[in-house]
This record gives C-alpha cells, sequence and structure tokens, in this order.
C-alpha cells in the first residue's frame, strides 16, 4: 500500500453499527510512500501513526470526489455522530 502526503486513508469498520474511519495522511514511513502514514483523523482532529491493515484503503483526492461506481454521490467522511441522536422528549 502506497500513499503520499494529502491522500485519504479510509477504514472500514467491521461492525455494521460502527461507522467508517477517515483520515487525511500528513506523512508517509518511507521513500516510495510505504507505512506507517502518520494520519490527521476527520472526526476529533488527532494525530496518530498507523500501519494500515487489509481492512485500509487509500484514495487520492480526486477519487475520493469521483462519484461512486453506482452513480451515487461518495460519502463525504464520517457523519455519524453519537449521542445525536432524536431519543424522545427530554426528562426534566
Amino acid at each position: 500500500m502506497c500513499a503520499q502526503p494529502g491522500d485519504w486513508l479510509v477504514v472500514k469498520s467491521g461492525r455494521a453499527e460502527a461507522p467508517d474511519r477517515y483520515g487525511r495522511i500528513v506523512a508517509v514511513g518511507t521513500p516510495d510512500g510505504g507505512p506507517p502514514f502518520t494520519v490527521r483523523w476527520f472526526l476529533g482532529g488527532y494525530v496518530s501513526t498507523i500501519f494500515p491493515g487489509p481492512d485500509a484503503l487509500v484514495l487520492t483526492e480526486a477519487q475520493r470526489k469521483a462519484p461512486a461506481p453506482n452513480g451515487r454521490a461518495r460519502r463525504r467522511g464520517n457523519r455519524s455522530r453519537r449521542g445525536t441522536e432524536d431519543v424522545g422528549p427530554s426528562r426534566r
């Protein structure tokens, strides 16, 4: 898996109820673009170093903005927000 700074790392979730994770690659570990990658994560904005596993893929900015193969727009970023669901009237 090769990348360059500015590409996006997408880590697919292994559970249906958990969202995928998206992050912008800010640095690569080897001159040829190999891991480990330093990533600024979309949600939270924190930075971490990761050796991506088989559940991860690298997208260029052009690939991320391109429509999905089924003609629908790709989801941009991780839009799941825990704790923001409407759970009914508030209890006071």
